[in-house]
């Protein structure tokens, strides 16, 4: 029996285009044409009106929002599809909720599903039983292909093999291995990054240094297979990428990122949000490849980084801020457990009062306790300073040594700049010299970029001679006279009007890791707990 009746060749036929991914539309060009083709059997089996749907291709069918696929029930629902064209099953969904509001819409309707294989009317219980097999089989096939690539994925991850990307300052091998890349100003540049880090305890004051210093950082562009490397301004995104990355300790991981599913707009969404606990990550492999910084550096790095960011949790110190207050962020509450705030009042707002706020998710609750903070900041500054004394001097010293430092590594950093300027430059007129000086369209383009090679060369040394003829940082006898005397006394030093109360915040951060403090029964007095990072015998 003729299943397509005038009824249905009254209306269109629409053929439904789709491939799973990119690459499919690329390099799979043989099911293009197997579902274009469709559209000819549509004309031949009596059709003239017909329809292609192509907007899904290099999407999945799994789930994901399909355009085309939406397209295709809304004409099915208006009645204008006598049948729907497609080379499979797998073509049209790849999960149950779609395959089969698919067929209950065409059933309503009286809409046909043709394939390479026959005609369908699912209005027959007969062929009804058919497509649902068939979904069903397509459904199971996307999951075992799943299955399969995942648990591939997962064994060559163990083994420490599996790459998707290259971070910058590695290159990848031929035997699937990654190594430093060879390029001495981007090893240098990702060794700039962490020295500064270490010093300035804080990825955006890092990222302040190098835009006032103007210098520029790789970047990979051009794809994950043939990357190449560009020289931009920082941002505090990409500082952030290399100071979190485990890559640059020497460490290969895999599952880094916590996968979630939720159901929006009817649809599955997946999000992927980085796992900060390394023990929950799937594979971790130290000492896979040579690194930057070493696993204990990196340790470090995140614990800093997780104590400077602000209100993110009540056990997390949080990065140095204005105000005068020296203790943020160190005072613990002995009955509660959490940070203790900082409150400003006063004419000028300069008399500090230290608050904990208690358990403030419950508004029954009042604060724990407070007290004023001036008397508890200049006690803990003159602890901290009397143990410190021994190493006045010594400090002292390592200032006269790093004095400089700062301009050298800018230096060092325009000076590779500026062997690659002059790299790219003669690649330029390599390139100018070897065309034929009678294509002028190709000439000219090539003697522009020429010029603009030899001007970036100009502009870096100009910058090179203003830097070696700016004033030596270099110490004097007086000053380093008056730096070993301060070394010598650091309560001076400490009161000197150029040390602000961030630089006093960052030495006592330096120096201890909590204060824990509680009020007595009476009011009266402060019991404190100071805990120190570091044992420091007093002078």
């Amino acid at each position: 029996m003729t299943k397509n009746t005038t009824d249905h060749l009254a209306r269109s036929a629409v053929v439904y285009v789709r491939q799973s991914s990119v690459d499919q539309v690329v390099h799979n060009l043989e099911s293009q044409r197997r579902q274009y083709g469709l559209e000819a059997r549509a004309r031949a089996l009596g059709w003239s009106d017909v329809e292609v749907i192509d907007d899904d291709l290099g999407k999945s069918g799994g789930g994901v929002a399909r355009r085309g696929f939406e397209r295709l029930l809304a004409l099915i629902c208006e009645g204008r599809v006598g049948a729907v064209f497609s080379i499979e099953a797998s073509r049209l969904a790849r999960n149950g909720r779609d395959w089969h509001t698919l067929l209950e819409v065409c059933g309503l309707v009286g809409t046909l599903i043709i394939d390479e294989d026959g005609v369908y009317d699912s209005r027959s219980i007969n062929d009804r039983l058919l497509l649902g097999m068939k979904g069903t089989m397509s459904e199971l096939e996307l999951s075992v292909i799943r299955q399969r690539s995942v648990e591939a994925v997962k064994q060559k991850a163990r083994r420490g093999e599996h790459f998707t990307t290259v971070a910058v300052g590695y290159v990848k091998t031929k035997d699937d291995r990654i190594e430093k890349n060879p390029d001495v100003r981007v090893r240098e540049s990702l060794d700039l990054v962490f020295r500064k880090f270490v010093e300035l305890q804080s990825i955006r004051q890092v990222l302040l240094w190098l835009l006032q210093e103007k210098i520029a950082l790789p970047f990979a562009a051009g794809g994950s297979h043939d990357p190449k490397i560009e020289w931009r301004t920082p941002s505090y995104t990409t500082l952030n990428h290399m100071l979190t990355n485990p890559v640059y300790a020497g460490a290969y991981v895999f599952g880094r990122r916590g996968v979630r599913m939720t159901v929006e707009n009817g649809r599955k969404k997946v999000k992927r949000n980085p796992q900060r606990d390394w023990k929950a990550w799937d594979v971790l492999l130290r000492d896979h490849h040579e690194g930057y910084i070493s696993w204990d550096e990196f340790v470090r790095n995140q614990r800093l980084i997780a104590d400077n960011a602000n209100g993110k949790s009540y056990l997390g110190r949080g990065a140095v801020r204005r105000g005068e207050a020296l203790l943020p962020g160190l005072l613990r509450c002995a009955r509660c457990g959490r940070r203790l705030y900082v409150q400003y009042s006063g004419r000028g707002g300069d008399t500090q009062r230290y608050v904990c706020r208690g358990d403030f998710n419950k508004a029954a609750v009042a604060a724990c306790l407070g007290f004023g903070g001036m008397r508890l900041d200049r006690m803990v500054a003159r602890e901290v300073l009397e143990r410190l004394q021994p190493l006045g001097v010594e400090t002292a010293l390592n200032a006269m040594k790093t004095q400089g430092a700062e301009q050298s590594e800018k230096l060092l950093q325009l000076q590779r700049s500026l062997e690659q300027a002059h790299y790219e430059a003669n690649r330029a007129y390599r390139q100018y010299d070897a065309v034929d000086p009678d294509n002028r369209h190709v000439a000219g383009e090539l003697e522009r970029r020429w010029n603009e090679r030899i001007q970036a060369v100009r502009t870096i040394e100009r910058e090179i001679e203003s830097l070696a003829s700016s004033p030596s940082p270099g110490l004097s006898a007086g000053d380093r006279e008056a730096l070993l005397k301060l070394g010598d006394d650091l309560n001076r030093a400490w009161q000197r009007p150029g040390v602000t109360s961030e630089i006093k915040k960052k030495i006592l951060r330096t120096v201890l890791s909590e204060i824990v403090v509680d009020l007595d029964q009476d009011n009266q007095h402060l019991d404190l707990i100071i805990i120190g990072k570091v044992a420091i015998t007093p002078a």
